[in-house]
């Protein structure tokens, strides 16, 4: 602004002289509101707002039928497992490189593992659960004595591991890796004991069998392999160049209880059974998705496969004929039989678990609490009991 507009005459006067004064006349008013319309309205509005609030439509009910829970994990719980004799104890490991030793009648934290530098894959207890062992994306192992609560051994040679399995009667610890290997040590002391070459994608899933005798392992390859522990040999090979055998990765396996049976599943929606002598015995077709989980019965000549299309099929293994469709709401991930019983039970992405007669078909309990799906599961010996892993960063413990 310059100077002459600085020494101007006062503002408002200019502007008093340009407005033209304007009134509403009588004509113009449509209607008239009495006051108290004001008031009615500012009821009706809140009395709208009560109405939204307790419309059930709107409401969310949690469902928790669980009796204890663990929520330090930050992260998705990606693994957890049971002691073998005292179901009272717990491990879990997930996300947030972290894994807990913790007490299922109380919630209560027992023991922080050392902190990994990756996301948790496997947790496992040795068969006497005198040690327990966790397995990282980082390739790293380790592995605990409970009793001391201090850390024996850290195993390295593996890249991002996939699964650990101990021996059945001894303490020597088996896992498959990223990187298509498998990898045996003997513990305490984390001695070396053998590598095992020979699938050519990671290795999925894989476990000794009951004796101990033998290693069985797939892998993303579509191969299933039968291993001689002492020497590494590849007892028995199934390939995808057999058109009767998978067409797609392996994701997961069980072994019969008299080892000679081996149940597969595939990214191919199918699953096989297979002998250890060489012999395809069949395929158990029943999956329009990948199948992700499977499993044998102990009592009864059944099998389950579990799919991504929320499927779980019971087979007849004699006949090689679906018994039964059961169903979950959303992709089933895991799966086990009750020790010598005919009931199992199923975790899903719907975020339950249900346990079913196999006879029957029946569902005899659904155990609903968490808010995402559930990643792993681990069965007390007697069935009742499950702790769950999950995607919303919860361990939570049902009784069945």
């Amino acid at each position: 602004m310059n100077n002459n507009e600085n020494n101007a005459g006062p503002v408002e006067h200019e502007y008093e002289e340009d407005v033209e004064e304007t009134y509403v006349e009588e004509g113009d008013i449509a209607d008239v509101i009495p006051d108290d319309m004001d008031d009615d309205m500012d009821d009706d509005m809140d009395d709208d707002m009560d109405d939204d609030a307790t419309d059930p439509q709107d409401q969310v009910v949690l469902e928790d039928d669980s009796v204890q829970g663990f929520f330090t994990h930050k992260e998705p719980v990606f693994a957890v497992d049971m002691h073998p004799t005292d179901p009272s104890i717990v491990v879990s490991g997930g996300g947030d490189d972290k894994a807990f030793l913790w007490d299922t009648t109380t919630g209560s934290q027992l023991f922080e593992l050392e902190q990994h530098d990756d996301s948790i894959s496997s947790v496992k207890f040795s068969a006497d659960g005198a040690l327990v062992a966790t397995g990282g994306m980082d390739g790293k192992i380790n592995v605990y004595d409970i009793a001391e609560q201090k850390k024996t051994a850290q195993l390295e040679g593996p890249d991002d591991i996939q699964w650990m399995h101990w021996h059945p009667r001894g303490s020597v610890l088996l896992t498959g890796a990223n990187d298509a290997s498998l990898w045996m040590w003997s513990l305490p002391m984390g001695d070396f004991m053998n590598v095992f070459n020979g699938h050519s994608a990671p290795v999925t899933c894989g476990q000794f069998t009951h004796s101990g005798r033998n290693i069985i392992s797939g892998a993303e390859d579509g191969t299933l392999i039968v291993w001689d522990p002492k020497t590494a040999a590849v007892v028995r090979q199934f390939t995808s160049a057999d058109e009767r055998f998978h067409q797609e990765g392996i994701t997961s396996l069980a072994v019969s209880r008299d080892d000679q049976v081996i149940l597969t599943g595939s990214m191919d929606t199918t699953a096989k059974l297979v002998h250890v002598n060489g012999t395809i015995l069949g395929s158990l077709e029943n999956s329009t998705e990948s199948v992700e989980c499977v499993g044998l019965c102990d009592t009864l000549s059944l099998a389950a496969t579990g799919s991504v299309d929320g499927s779980l099929s019971i087979w007849d293994i004699n006949t090689m004929r679906l018994r039964t469709t059961l169903k979950h709401d959303d992709s089933v991930t895991r799966l086990k039989w009750h020790k010598d019983s005919p009931m199992l039970t199923s975790v899903s992405m719907d975020c339950t678990v249900r346990m079913w007669d196999s006879r029957t078909g029946d569902c005899v309990r659904v155990s609903r609490g968490h808010q995402e799906g559930i990643l792993d599961f681990a069965l007390s010996n007697d069935g009742s009991m499950v702790v769950t892993a999950s995607d919303d960063g919860c361990c939570l413990v049902f009784a069945q």
